[in-house]
């Protein structure tokens, strides 16, 4: 089996060289960048299966790099950030992240985190019946591939948005509520993070329904959590 490939945007030294031993000493292939440009090179030419990233970098705000990499890379985004204020953890998850961890951390938890994202972006998930393929309105989804389109136009979702709609997917209509999809895509350690949910439901919309607004299918049942109407299994 491959090593998992982690590539760290850090521009401290001594901490970018303490994960990088942390993740070797559990199998894990580390490249390393100092910069936002180095990071963007690093990534085309690496393929990284997961980004580390510190949102302080001495050539640009890590959210920019977030954004740009979430253009063209379904690698999961692990962000490490002494800014622990609730409002640069929701932009730091708008901008593209998967998850958030504050300096300073312990590294069984960083290890658990990077884990966790590994195994979530290469978990498969196919519908119970067999079917992968389902569809909603004009959007197509086959859970197998990951492929998505909308009017027959594919349709890019990071690894969080595919996990967050295969869960409401999953539940066949059913409301699902903020800590079952919490669970169920970001695992226990996120389960009292609603805010979460919220950001990503609204990525979703934005991407799937023809009036984000006034949505048709991602359904919010206030207080409770979220559904999935109109669903179509087969495609």
């Amino acid at each position: 089996m491959s090593k998992p490939r982690i590539l760290i945007v850090e521009d401290e030294a001594d901490i970018r060289h303490f994960i990088r031993l942390s993740l070797e000493r559990e199998g894990m292939t580390v490249h390393e960048a100092d910069s936002a440009m180095r990071a963007r090179i690093d990534a085309a030419s690496r393929q990284p299966q997961l980004v580390i990233v510190d949102l302080g970098l001495p050539d640009g705000d890590g959210k920019t790099f977030i954004r740009e990499l979430r253009g063209w890379s379904n690698a999961p985004v692990l962000v490490l950030s002494a800014r622990d204020h609730e409002q640069e953890k929701v932009e730091a998850l708008e901008a593209g992240a998967d998850d958030y961890l504050v300096k300073p951390f312990g590294v069984p938890e960083l290890i658990a985190r990077v884990r966790a994202q590994l195994r979530r972006a290469s978990i498969v998930a196919v519908d119970g019946t067999g079917a992968s393929a389902m569809a909603f309105g004009d959007v197509r989804v086959d859970l197998a591939t990951y492929e998505v389109t909308r009017a027959g136009q594919p349709v890019h979702l990071t690894p969080i948005e595919f996990r967050l709609l295969a869960a409401l997917m999953r539940g066949h209509g059913k409301v699902l509520t903020y800590r079952q999809l919490l669970l169920d895509v970001w695992g226990p350690g996120h389960a009292e993070r609603p805010h979460y949910v919220r950001v990503y439901m609204t990525n979703l919309r934005q991407k799937l329904e023809d009036e984000p607004a006034r949505p048709r299918h991602l359904i919010t049942e206030l207080q409770v959590g979220y559904r999935l109407a109109g669903l179509n299994r087969g495609g």
